[in-house]
């Protein structure tokens, strides 16, 4: 196994092509779950608090007579797709009394519990729902269950089921009030081409588009179309797309007729949809999407629309790599710095207005309800495929170009930087809010509710106003902490996530006032091959709450730029009191409008040092959220240690002992007689790999490592400086492999540790159970296990296993953002006995104690099945804590359940003890 020294994840996932994350079970564990059904990398996991708005003891102290929370079904999954996307969605809580509701591939629904939705992946969900939910015996059984058990359902199914009218029928055959747009209208609306047409009747510029039906593509007729609209029918430009499906998904660009073909029977003959619609590419435009927000009354739609958000798409700068830009399912859900989001758009006041009006007016005229998104593009140039006699009087035309609307999404994601939250909170609305506005105005349309929401609206008040009394008699003032993320590793996207996901959290915390911070080189995005590690070379922006909901650390850093132009400035300022005079008018007239609660606030960029001093004025304690570099080798510890500031996480001595490998394993060498092992290490340099004869230094290894490796590809990758290394380039199936931004100066070999891998098999006699077999022939099994607790009285948590679905390698998609996989937190009993784990965790503690962690730490290792001894690979001393990491999973197997907002609070608290 090949590790570089100084950085402990990123090349990890490196050094997993020589030691493959393949985690294993026993021989044949029997769980009746429905069959695997097709999943989707998700994108980047949210988590606002999922939980009651009210414990029984609040409940107690307002009385029965006084209100009573409303009951909300959320129900997500479905059959399509987009399962992954609206299992984000459904993690995104407000604060009710949720109760929660699944429906797998199979249109089976179950009733589930809110920790089930921090689940890693749909087929992690989907693989426990046997043992953890309550299944219905059929849809309309389940539709009984939400009249009786429900006040309102909230569905939050992305694709078919979920926004093509399948769940809004079943809900008004129950009488059931639900948030969203009735049945007919999302069947109309959801079908791209039917909403095209209806489009184009109502007076609508729309895009020239051909339909493909399943056995009925005439190529034809394809090529008469392309004629008739003045494209080459050899070469030119068009968008092949599922008619019926969201998210992106299955769309791809094509040229010519043939190859339009090609692609349209591709995606019928993959399953995603049995109807493809063909449109013309809008060279020169740019995609926008807007979310609209009703706020009429129950009889009177009355849609505001948001400031709307301009994608802006690049071309990979790998010349290497031909990528049509397109706005497809990787881009707007995985972290990439191949799109930047604006909001508003960069787009002439004109084109702006335009696309509002237009979406007010599409609401209403398609009959929409409560909330939507509306996407389309702005063309500044004439398109020849849009015949100019046709459309002069056609909704769109402007002096500044043409404005098309091409999607109607009734069902917008929910992921925590989802469009929805960006734009409101562009407009005053933190993601809690803009949920509670959604679902009160919802309320409001159904007579039978008002009593309901009343009673909820009497409830939230008489709460507020006593917490705000015990503040008052205590004389407390809010706690400052600041949560830091970013920085300029490998890992800095993940550092976004952890960081947001974190404050988010924190954010539920009365007591509490939490800034959000960038960690960014001195020059910005993308240098980061200044390696001078006192960190003075670094800046900290403070962020407002909108610039925090972004993809990637280049697009914050971005926005932070952006948003202190002055012109920009003044163009957001305007749209944004037109917008809020707009809702605020409209949502004042209704008793349970609380007012806006995210404030208008610009961004300050501050280096290192002067953040440093910032932060101990405002007596705050410092959330540490940054993988990597500076933020796990002990400098921002050293920094804020030295200005007396309390932080999370290990101090300054031990993140730098954990940072190095070589290091970790002296600190614990003599810990072999308590069933703590380090693995045999052999040390180079990158110049020596470089320079020297790999054949000798293979030898070399292999003789006193009695290993192999994949030593030359992993030398011409350092060679070249790849930024990351291509899918099975080595000898073990693996995914792309993120290397260190800059070259590392040393390496570390290993010896690979044979594992057994973990199997999921299907097949059985009626093919619904599926089973996770283990061979057992090798004893060692790979496990991560968090540990948290004061220095020398850390505790471990529950150790986890991953079971990958398909290759070796668990990438940082797969690690962090829900990509692939099912976690088993603790390991099955028939794995691993109790007496086995219960050592495993006493070795863990051990460890955690010896090197002096505080706070929490992440720690990776090899376990004994048989005695519960472990072999340890590395200790993280920032890890992971986006919403599907590990950690999460660890904390919610306590008894009791330990959600993530109190597991956040909890760290914070081991700061604060610190400090005093």
């Amino acid at each position: 196994m090949l590790i570089p020294l100084a950085h402990p994840r990123p090349p990890l996932i490196a050094s997993a092509i020589f030691r493959p994350r393949a985690p294993r079970l026993l021989a044949s564990v029997s769980l009746a779950t429905p069959p695997p059904p097709p999943t989707l990398a998700a994108a980047a996991f949210a988590s606002l608090p999922l939980r009651a708005l009210l414990s029984k003891r609040e409940v107690e102290m307002v009385g029965e007579s006084e209100g009573r929370p409303l009951r909300v079904g959320l129900v997500c999954g479905g059959p399509s797709p987009e399962r992954g996307i609206s299992l984000n969605s459904a993690r995104s809580g407000e604060d009710l009394l949720v109760t929660c509701y699944y429906i797998d591939c199979g249109m089976n629904a179950y009733a589930i519990s809110p920790a089930q939705l921090y689940s890693n992946t749909p087929s992690d969900f989907d693989f426990k729902l046997e043992s953890l939910a309550q299944g219905f015996q059929s849809l309309s059984d389940f539709a009984q269950h939400l009249a009786a058990n429900v006040d309102i359902v909230f569905p939050v199914i992305h694709g078919k089921f979920g926004e093509d009218g399948g769940i809004q029928e079943l809900l008004e055959k129950a009488n059931v009030p639900f948030v969203g747009t009735p049945s007919k209208n999302c069947l109309l609306a959801f079908d791209k081409y039917n909403a095209s047409l209806e489009l184009n009747a109502q007076g609508f510029l729309t895009v020239p588009n051909f339909l493909v039906e399943k056995d009925k593509l005439a190529k034809s007729e394809l090529e008469e179309w392309f004629q008739s609209i003045n494209l080459d029918k050899e070469n030119g430009k068009v968008v092949v797309k599922p008619t019926s499906a969201g998210s992106s998904i299955g769309v791809v660009v094509a040229y010519g007729a043939n190859d339009a073909a090609e692609k349209a029977e591709g995606i019928i003959s993959e399953g995603i949809d049995d109807k493809v619609i063909i449109e013309v590419f809008l060279e020169g435009g740019t995609e926008f999407t807007a979310i609209v927000v009703d706020v009429g009354t129950a009889n009177n739609s009355e849609p505001v629309v948001l400031l709307p958000t301009e994608v802006e798409l690049q071309s990979s700068s790998n010349i290497d790599i031909q990528e049509d830009t397109i706005f497809n399912y990787r881009r707007k859900y995985l972290p990439t710095r191949q799109v930047a989001y604006h909001t508003p758009p960069r787009f002439p006041s004109e084109v702006i207005d335009c696309i509002r009006q237009g979406v007010s007016i599409l609401f209403r005229r398609l009959g929409l309800r409560d909330f939507a998104r509306i996407d389309g593009w702005f063309l500044p140039t004439p398109v020849t495929s849009l015949p100019s006699a046709e459309n002069t009087g056609k909704f769109g035309n402007t002096k500044c170009g043409a404005v098309l609307f091409t999607d109607i999404n009734l069902m917008t994601g929910m992921e925590q930087t989802s469009f929805l939250f960006q734009q409101s909170s562009k407009v005053g609305f933190s993601h809690s809010r803009i949920l509670r506005t959604v679902v009160q105005h919802a309320c409001s349309r159904y007579p039978s509710l008002v009593p309901c929401s009343n009673a909820w609206t009497a409830l939230s008040r008489k709460i507020q106003s006593a917490k705000q009394s015990e503040a008052v008699q205590k004389g407390t003032s809010k706690k400052k902490v600041f949560v830091i993320f970013g920085g300029d590793t490998s890992e800095r996207q993940v550092s976004l996530m952890s960081g947001t996901n974190v404050w988010l959290n924190l954010q539920s915390f009365d007591d509490l006032d939490v800034t959000p911070c960038l960690l960014t080189s001195g020059n910005g995005y993308p240098s980061f091959h200044n390696q001078n590690m006192n960190g003075s070379s670094r800046d900290v922006w403070t962020l407002p709450y909108s610039l925090v909901l972004r993809h990637t650390t280049e697009e914050v850093n971005a926005a932070c730029i952006e948003a202190i132009d002055p012109e920009r400035m003044e163009l957001t300022s305007r749209l944004r009191d037109q917008v809020m005079n707009a809702l605020g008018q409209a949502l004042s007239k209704y008793d349970w409008f609380a007012g806006f609660d995210i404030a208008d606030k610009q961004p300050i960029k501050y280096s290192l040092q002067q953040w440093i001093n910032h932060v101990k004025e405002a007596q705050a304690v410092v959330f540490i959220a940054v993988h990597g570099g500076i933020g796990e080798d002990g400098t921002i510890q050293s920094l804020l240690g030295s200005a007396g500031i309390p932080y999370t996480g290990p101090g300054q001595i031990a993140s730098r002992t954990c940072m190095d490998k070589v290091a970790t394993s002296l600190a614990v060498s003599h810990l072999a007689s308590y069933g703590v092992h380090t693995i045999p290490k052999d040390v180079r340099t990158s110049e020596e790999i470089l320079k020297s004869s790999l054949v000798d230094i293979w030898n070399d290894l292999k003789a006193k490592l009695q290993t192999e490796t994949d030593l030359e590809v992993y030398a011409n990758a350092l060679r070249r400086k790849l930024q990351r290394m291509p899918a099975n380039c080595l000898s073990r199936a693996h995914g792309v492999i993120e290397m260190p931004v800059s070259p590392p100066e040393s390496l570390i070999f290993e010896p690979f540790i044979e594992t057994d891998e973990i199997i999921i098999s299907t097949k059985s006699v009626d093919d619904s159970t599926r089973h996770l077999v283990w061979k057992g022939e090798n004893e060692w099994l790979e496990v991560t296990v968090g540990v948290v607790g004061k220095r020398g009285e850390m505790l471990s948590l529950n150790p986890s296993i991953t079971v990958k679905e398909s290759g070796d390698i668990l990438s940082l998609e797969e690690k962090f953002q829900g990509g692939t996989g099912i976690n088993l937190t603790p390991p099955p009993s028939t794995i691993m006995s109790e007496d086995a784990l219960r050592k495993c965790k006493r070795c863990i503690e051990l460890l955690a104690n010896t090197l002096g962690l505080e706070g929490f730490s992440r720690i990776d290792a090899f376990v004994n099945v048989h005695n519960g001894e472990i072999l340890v690979i590395e200790v993280n001393t920032v890890p992971g804590m986006t919403p599907s990491t590990v950690l999460i999973h660890q904390a919610l197997t306590e008894e009791p359940p330990i959600y993530p907002h109190k597991f956040f609070r909890t760290l914070l608290d081991l700061a604060f003890a610190r400090a005093n």
